[in-house]
């Protein structure tokens, strides 16, 4: 196994131009796990830790440019009011050790189902900014994850940026596991309230093939808020409708039976998470002032 050590992006884009099958290593929390226990001998090791822009983030007026290999600690301490969605992942991932080198990039890259960071991305609307020799191109995070552990990237292209909008209204997430600490999802749920656009944005992790959302669920939630003024009155939103929400949510999901849980149990963990998060985002958008805008 040869070791790649570029000083700098360009460098880097070089040798992954000319070695197209090296594995970008940058935390190496998934990386080295695989190459430890001999699941992965890759003929080249592409080290990204010397790339300081990886490690860099910056907030725009209307969102943040997340390089790569930001750790999670960064993003629980720094950017807990623009990303809370992310935040609230973060803090559920693996122990301090591991939460202080892995970073998204990595969940990104690696492209597992239960990847802790999944749900959030999918439920902020997240572009992902991949680059080559041949240059870059932004990758919308629901046409990033293409199989099982595959994603979008061409053989050359190594991921850079994280692009995210600052939230606008309350996000969540939640994580079942069989610990609380150090353990692999059993199923994961996050939500996003976006009340400029009056959208809800869902996402939903290790409960299918690949990280998804539930789109016919937030269809339905999005034209009943519309239909009953929610957004403007600051009305609760009816049993009937959460429960809609949580069903549709747990039908969007298609799990596998495995030794951390059943398919089965995984359907009915994200519709409970799914009806709690509904009740706790809509609790903070309504105590935010927000909901009168548009009623006066």
């Amino acid at each position: 196994m040869d070791f790649l050590r570029p000083a700098t992006w360009e460098e880097a884009l070089a040798a992954k131009a000319e070695h197209p099958t090296a594995v970008p290593l940058s935390g190496g929390t998934d990386v080295m796990v695989e190459i430890n226990f001999d699941h992965r001998r890759p003929e080249y090791l592409l080290d990204l830790n010397r790339i300081e822009p990886l490690r860099e983030w910056e907030v725009g007026e209307e969102d943040v440019r997340l390089g790569a290999s930001v750790p999670y600690t960064q993003i629980m301490e720094n950017l807990r009011a623009e990303l809370p969605g992310l935040a609230l992942a973060s803090h559920t991932v693996a122990s301090p050790q591991i939460r202080n080198r892995g970073g998204v990039g990595g969940n990104l890259g690696t492209a597992s189902p239960a990847g802790d960071a999944h749900p959030a991305l999918l439920a902020a609307g997240a572009e992902v900014e991949v680059e080559s020799v041949r240059g870059s191109r932004l990758i919308p995070i629901d046409a990033f994850y293409t199989g099982v552990k595959r994603n979008a990237l061409q053989p050359d292209e190594l991921i850079k940026t994280v692009h995210i909008k600052k939230a606008d209204g309350p996000q969540q997430y939640s994580k079942v596991g069989t610990r609380n600490a150090m353990v692999i999802a059993v199923c994961a749920f996050g939500l996003a309230l976006h009340p400029r656009t009056r959208t809800v944005r869902t996402g939903i992790g290790s409960a299918a093939p690949t990280p998804i959302r539930a789109k016919e669920a937030e269809e339905f939630l999005n034209a009943a808020l519309e239909e009953g003024g929610f957004w403007d009155n600051g009305k609760i939103i009816t049993p009937s409708v959460a429960k809609r929400f949580a069903d549709l949510c747990s039908g969007a999901a298609n799990p596998i039976d495995d030794v951390r849980g059943t398919a089965k149990y995984r359907r009915h963990a994200v519709g409970i998470m799914a009806r709690r998060q509904l009740g706790w985002t809509w609790e903070q958008y309504r105590g935010s002032g927000r909901t009168l805008e548009g009623a006066a």
